[in-house]
């Protein structure tokens, strides 16, 4: 009785999974262009910074296989236009507000998530990256314009002053 329960729902699990398939969400894997990167303080922190952040936050994103898998190609495809859309390393020459927050986001370890192990840094490797992001991007307590150029957040945002 048992074995058959368990075989019945294996199959409907297979089911659901090919129905899925179907979905055609999640599959566009094009790479718009790069437009321009942000200088950088050393060519380290470039490296650290593509190996643990440019499949999600840049326009070189490289697509795994898995990637065309769902509901895995869902999750992978939200996260990648999330990421960009709030910092984006080839759209340098457009408002990057999140990027003064990236060493932080880094420190606290929200970022890379754990779910991508191909971001995983060691722990020397983190603290470069976070050195390189605070010396090339900001420590958070500044906004990045279009072209790379920055401005404190307490001029620009007269929420403050009143």
């Amino acid at each position: 009785m048992a074995r058959s329960w368990m075989r019945k729902s294996l199959l409907a699990l297979i089911a659901v999974l090919l129905v899925m398939q179907a979905v055609p969400y999640g599959r566009d894997h094009t790479n718009p262009p790069v437009r321009q990167e942000p200088a950088r303080d050393d060519p380290r922190t470039r490296e650290l910074a593509v190996r643990a952040c440019f499949d999600c936050h840049s326009n070189r994103t490289v697509w795994p296989w898995y990637s065309n898998i769902a509901p895995i190609s869902w999750l992978i495809d939200r996260d990648v236009k999330r990421g960009r859309r709030e910092l984006n390393f080839s759209e340098w020459d457009r408002r990057q507000e999140e990027a003064g927050e990236s060493a932080a986001t880094v420190r606290k370890g929200s970022m890379p998530p754990w779910y991508y192990p191909w971001g995983w840094l060691s722990a020397a490797e983190r603290q470069d990256l976070i050195r390189g992001l605070e010396r090339t991007l900001g420590n958070g307590k500044r906004r990045v314009e279009a072209g790379g150029k920055e401005n404190d957040r307490k001029t620009d945002d007269h929420d403050d002053d009143h």
